[in-house]
């Protein structure tokens, strides 16, 4: 599946109020792995920006003064996301305004070029709800590098997202067994299992109702955050259709 990682700058938060774009940027993604693709670009509003959008960005009006405006980067975006299943971190925020600005221009929304959008902020409340899930906090509860993040940047965003997701949706790689290890007795990694010492044993410790419990509520809301594509419940759906059945 191809993903692009997106995320926008603006001059203020209100596109109803006639608020733009100054600074977009995605990258790219194709089977969980990063392509090295991406899009990045800086922009003209034709308007001031607000001090309290600056204190965020850091982005100023004299530093966009000789940059393009959307209609002249519009076509080559819309290259770069077509097709793509877009994720972005509060997702109605960054659409809103890309909607805003394409149909400035006459030209259809987001929704009819890009395959799905999937809204990171929305996944991160259901599967940590009460807690705080802006990028940062992800960055810190997943164990992420941010401390180039002094200031709000798309591109830096975009990339950073990326690796919150893959720990989000905690890729199936993540799941092999590190049979070396001592959290469970139990550990190790397939790159290891060449030299793996058979005659030794190994301590199982079984899951108990709680644990199954917690196992099965945090699925549910991968699987509804993701709309369906939860890898881990293929192979469940199908059992559990048949017993319903």
């Amino acid at each position: 599946m191809r993903q692009v990682f997106l995320d926008t700058e603006t001059t203020g938060l209100e596109y109803k109020l006639g608020h733009r774009i100054i600074e977009v940027a995605g990258v790219e993604m194709l089977n969980r792995r990063l392509t090295g693709g991406r899009f990045h670009r800086y922009l003209n509003p034709e308007r001031e920006i607000d001090a309290g959008a600056l204190s965020v960005h850091g982005i100023d009006n004299e530093f966009l003064l000789d940059k393009p405006r959307f209609c002249e980067i519009a076509a080559e975006f819309l290259d770069f996301v077509r097709g793509a299943e877009l994720i972005i971190h509060n997702a109605p925020f960054d659409i809103g305004f890309l909607n805003a600005e394409l149909a400035r221009l006459d030209m259809a929304p987001m929704e009819t070029v890009c395959h799905d959008v999937c809204d990171t902020l929305r996944m991160a409340k259901d599967l940590h709800p009460g807690k705080k899930n802006n990028l940062n906090a992800l960055c810190e509860r997943y164990g992420i590098d941010n401390s180039k993040r002094t200031l709000h940047g798309a591109l830096l965003d975009a990339e950073i997202l990326a690796e919150v997701y893959l720990a989000m949706t905690r890729g199936q790689e993540s799941l092999i067994i590190d049979l070396d290890g001592d959290a469970l007795g139990q550990t190790s990694t397939c790159g290891h299992a060449a030299g793996l010492n058979l005659g030794r044993e190994y301590r199982i410790r079984r899951a108990d109702a709680t644990e199954l419990a917690e196992h099965e509520r945090l699925l549910a809301a991968i699987h509804e955050a993701s709309k369906g594509k939860c890898v881990w419940l293929d192979g469940q759906t199908g059992r559990r259709g048949e017993t319903e059945h």
